[in-house]
């Protein structure tokens, strides 16, 4: 277990580490799971997605369409991990130890953990570069940024971010629910006094795209939506009671997720759409881009409220990747442990905007890659979440020796091909922007090869999500039922 076991969530500092949440303090309701997942997403950076899906040179309607089955499948990917959460009150990688083994667990939750640092230190360099931005629209600062902003805004960014994962669950909840309509509201503002920006006709007139182009939008949103939060759905889920209903669990993570994200992505459509030059300005500095749009008067409120909806997501993900870290077997307190994250994140975020030349390339590229490995191992536990008919056994998943065993061969080797034959059907988009990503798509040669048109379709992640699921529900049934039956 993590040194931190105290209970004591009560307080105002929440003390519990990965150790299983007690059935006295198993309260929440399936409905409650709306908020976070509702705060996390409806941040205006979903729209700047709109330009992301048709730079794969698909129109409108599809990529609507693919905005719409990429958001609700992903997130419903991430309700069937959160049924885990309730089933044994205890952290996503925690639980992913009965598929892999106490200690064959580290190998996805490293990888689990990266993925985390990834997105949290991503959302800090959005809001740093939106407020230079916006700062400099309102006259503040001069037409190339000022260096003390952006370091003051990294800090202040992060501050917020790594003090609220600091406080806790229960701080975070409220929080949350708080964010939800304070930054609904103003959002909602926002689409009003920018919805004259769109030109109807324009937006529409983009012609169709293939489907290997379509398929690679779908790739993307699944990415950068649900399965970039999937690693840590259960995380949220844990405070559950037990006798809580598996599909109000998925139904509710679902609707949280999803319904803010489309109707944004959709918006971002109409905007990226009906203006070339703003689609190519969001690759740079996504929010700042869509700040450009509104009256002088609107774009300090907005400031304040893209940087609360990005350090929203920001700080579920540092909460999580805290307890990730723990279950790895680091040994420190669970508010130590978002600290450490909190440095990490700092030092990226000041990386990235004092050194980087462009955001999305990186950030795309990051995705894809991170994201066939998370896909194989989301697969496995779906499949082995599925597979079980019983809680799991709380004192098995912190004992190497007990029925879940060190190490899972089956999976870990499902694990490892599914994501080397995953990464053999990516391809790095953005060879100029991260060629140190320039390895994968060794296996592009069966479909027409680098430069073939389902080269960019991004494949490899349905494959190695396909793959972990339907390996791990035959290969592993047995195994499963003899746990639950020891």
């Amino acid at each position: 277990m993590s040194a931190d076991s105290q209970p004591g969530s009560a307080a105002l500092i929440e003390r519990r580490g990965i150790e299983i949440v007690p059935e006295s303090e198993r309260t929440a309701r399936p409905r409650d799971l709306f908020w976070p997942w509702f705060a996390a997403n409806v941040s205006v950076f979903g729209m700047s997605y709109g330009s992301f899906l048709l730079g794969f040179g698909i129109s409108l309607w599809q990529a609507t369409v693919v905005a719409i089955v990429g958001i609700v499948v992903s997130f419903a990917l991430c309700g069937l991990i959160a049924i885990a959460g309730k089933r044994g009150s205890a952290p996503t990688m925690v639980l992913s130890r009965a598929a892999f083994g106490v200690q064959g667990q580290k190998i996805p939750g490293i990888v689990s953990w990266l993925t985390s640092i990834g997105w949290e230190t991503s959302l800090t360099i959005t809001a740093v570069l939106a407020t230079t931005t916006v700062l400099h629209a309102l006259g503040w600062v001069g037409a190339d940024g000022d260096v003390a902003v952006h370091l003051i805004a990294t800090v202040l960014v992060a501050a917020l971010i790594v003090g609220a994962s600091v406080l806790g669950y229960h701080t975070i909840m409220k929080l949350q629910s708080v964010l939800t309509w304070l930054t609904g509201a103003f959002t909602i503002l926002f689409l009003i006094l920018t919805v004259n920006s769109i030109d109807w006709a324009k937006a529409f007139a983009h012609p169709d795209g293939t489907l290997a182009q379509t398929i690679g939008a779908l790739v993307m949103v699944m990415t950068g939506f649900g399965l970039g939060w999937i690693n840590i759905a259960a995380d949220w889920s844990r405070y559950q009671k037990r006798t809580a209903s598996d599909t109000q669990i998925v139904a509710w993570n679902t609707i949280g997720g999803s319904v803010a994200p489309i109707v944004l992505v959709f918006f971002g459509l109409l905007l990226a759409g009906s203006d070339d030059k703003l689609s190519a300005a969001v690759a740079a500095d996504p929010i700042g881009a869509l700040a450009t749009l509104l009256p002088t008067w609107a774009l300090f409120p907005f400031l304040i409220v893209a940087i609360l909806t990005l350090v929203s997501g920001a700080v579920l993900g540092i909460y999580s990747s805290g307890l990730t870290l723990l279950s790895l077997g680091i040994r420190i307190p669970r508010p130590a442990a978002a600290a450490v994250d909190g440095v990490i994140l700092t030092i990226g975020t000041i990386v990235v905007v004092f050194f980087a030349q462009d955001f999305l390339g990186p950030f795309q590229s990051f995705l894809i890659t991170l994201g066939v490995p998370m896909a194989a191992w989301a697969g496995i536990l779906i499949a082995d979440i599925l597979r079980r008919k019983k809680d799991y056994h709380d004192e098995a998943l912190f004992d190497a020796r007990g029925r879940y065993g060190a190490w899972d061969g089956v999976s870990i080797g499902t694990l490892v091909v599914a994501s080397v034959i995953g990464w053999g059907f990516v391809i790095n988009n953005f060879a100029e922007a991260a060629p140190w990503n320039n390895w994968q798509g060794y296996f592009l040669g069966l479909i027409g090869g680098k430069d073939g048109e389902w080269a960019y379709a991004n494949l490899g992640v349905f494959f190695a999500l396909v793959l972990g699921f339907v390996v791990t529900w035959f290969a592993r049934a047995g195994r499963i039922r003899r746990q639950e039956q020891a």
